[in-house]
C-alpha cells in the first residue's frame, strides 16, 4: 500500500475511534512522545496525556465529535515521515462548531504509520 493511502486509512481509523468515543483504541496511533497543539493553542505532550484528554472530552455529554479530513499528504524521499495537511471540525451540543486547518506529522515505525505531532488552528 502506498504511504499516502496507508496514512489516509489510519486517519479514517482515528475518525472512527473518535466517533465511537474510544480513547484507548487511539493509543497505537500515537508515538509515546507525541505532541498535540490543540485549536486553542494548548499543548498536550505524550501519548498518555493525549489519550487522557480524549477520554475527558468523550466523557462530556455535550461533546459532539471531531472529524479530520486530509487534503494533501506529502511523504519524504526516504518514505519514513509524512506531513498530512487538512481541515478539522469539532462540535458540541450547546456551542457553535469550530473548524480550521491542521498539520499532522507521521512517522513510519516497524511498518506502521504513527502520529508524531498534530497542530490544529481554530479559524472558524
Amino acid at each position: 500500500m502506498a504511504a499516502a493511502d496507508a496514512i489516509q486509512a489510519r486517519r479514517r481509523l482515528t475518525n472512527r475511534f473518535i466517533a465511537g468515543r474510544e480513547a484507548a483504541r487511539l493509543g497505537p496511533v500515537f508515538l509515546p512522545a507525541a505532541v498535540v497543539i490543540a485549536g486553542d493553542g494548548s499543548v498536550i505532550t505524550g501519548r498518555e496525556a493525549i489519550l487522557s484528554a480524549f477520554a475527558g472530552q468523550f466523557a462530556d455529554p455535550g461533546f459532539g465529535g471531531y472529524v479530520r479530513t486530509p487534503e494533501r499528504i506529502e511523504v519524504d524521499a526516504g518514505g519514513d515521515r509524512a506531513a498530512e495537511h487538512g481541515r478539522w471540525t469539532a462540535s458540541w451540543k450547546d456551542a457553535p462548531p469550530q473548524s480550521g486547518p491542521y498539520l499532522a506529522v507521521w512517522r513510519k515505525v516497524t511498518g506502521q504509520w504513527m502520529i508524531e505531532s498534530e497542530t490544529f488552528v481554530t479559524t472558524g
